[in-house]
């Protein structure tokens, strides 16, 4: 039988709370194969500890677990000099090449979105190491008149999350989507020229191409027409929370930051100091990304966990009554863990 060595970075705010639920659910899927988690102090608190968000010592250890499990990272409070927040979890997807940022969008019941048809189900895929976000350790020196953030689009960075995108609707419904801003910035016309170049190796899949401000209104007047949907990193990181809004929140955001040999799963949502310690925080993102993982690691054993998974959290969620309050319900974060375990089991 196979064991999965996962190295558990609960993180801060409601971050340890969430993933002990998410352990929780992952625990009663082990039938063919196991798992072992290791723990380790890595975000805002750490930072206050050591001194250090992501200590050497942890970041040099993480390379040996075959996948990461992350809660949430940063606190208001605690920022850099420069007054930017702790993000650690930028530094992982950097470090470690985590290029594609996996953002699956789907109701579990549509009367949790405020859409009218409240059926959504869509993959956004988010360049993670390039874009926008390239220059975000630049030092702004002390009484600047000016300061500049560089978008950065290379050949390689496009290439291979526009690779990525095609295989993942291999897999779906066949249809990509580029969002980009092409009739006003050079960098998102170039992101263009490499899309059109790699769709006409994919004859099977259906294209289109969408400005980010247009796709911001398909998501809400029309999110039926899209099935995998491409983009820049900074454009990623905004679509991804409304496209949250409309399938009940950040609470129902699972994600996954995937290279070519590592991968981090988390939540979409931050840290959420206000509600820590509260035991009324949303799982069920965590949960999702813990599914995620066990599809990452292609085994028939563990998709087959990741489709229980999802099932269990479609069944909890068919009686409206069971939610925690971020959905209008009043379930505790451990009442929600265990409610999805009751299905699996």
């Amino acid at each position: 039988m196979t064991t999965y060595k996962i190295a558990l970075l609960a993180g801060d705010g409601i971050g340890p709370e969430v993933c002990a639920e998410a352990v929780k659910v992952l625990r009663a899927t082990e039938h063919d194969f196991a798992l072992s988690f290791t723990d380790f102090n890595v975000g805002a608190a750490e930072y206050l500890r050591s001194g250090d968000p992501l200590p050497e010592a942890v970041f040099a250890q993480l390379p040996n677990y075959d996948a990461i499990l992350l809660g949430a990272m940063g606190l208001p409070d605690v920022r850099w000099p420069n007054g930017i927040e702790m993000t650690p979890q930028l530094d992982l997807r950097e470090r470690l090449d985590l290029y594609c940022g996996l953002r699956p969008v789907r109701t579990y019941h549509p009367a949790d979105s405020p859409l009218k048809n409240g059926a959504v189900d869509f993959l956004l895929i988010r360049e993670s190491t390039e874009g926008l976000f390239v220059n975000r350790k630049q030092q702004t020196p002390p009484g600047a008149r000016q300061v500049e953030d560089t978008l950065r689009i290379t050949r390689t960075g496009a290439e291979r999350i526009i690779h990525a995108a095609f295989r993942a609707a291999a897999k779906r419904r066949s249809h990509v989507t580029l969002v980009d801003k092409a009739n006003v910035l050079p960098s998102m016309a170039f992101f263009r020229a490499i899309f059109d170049e790699i769709a006409a190796q994919y004859p099977a899949i259906e294209t289109s191409r969408v400005y980010v401000d247009a796709t911001a209104l398909y998501m809400v007047q029309s999110p039926a027409r899209f099935d995998v949907l491409v983009t820049e990193n900074m454009f990623g990181d905004i679509l991804s929370d409304l496209a949250a809004a409309i399938v009940g929140g950040m609470g129902m955001a699972p994600s996954a930051d995937i290279g070519d040999r590592y991968a981090v799963f988390q939540p979409s949502h931050g840290s959420a100091p206000d509600i820590a310690g509260k035991g009324v925080a949303n799982p069920v993102a965590t949960i999702l990304s813990a599914a995620m993982m066990l599809d990452w690691f292609d085994a028939e054993p563990t998709r087959t966990a990741a489709s229980k998974i999802r099932r269990a959290v479609e069944a909890v969620f068919a009686d409206p009554l069971r939610r925690t309050s971020d959905m209008g319900g009043r379930m505790s974060t451990s009442e929600m863990g265990d409610a999805i375990v009751k299905q699996l089991k």
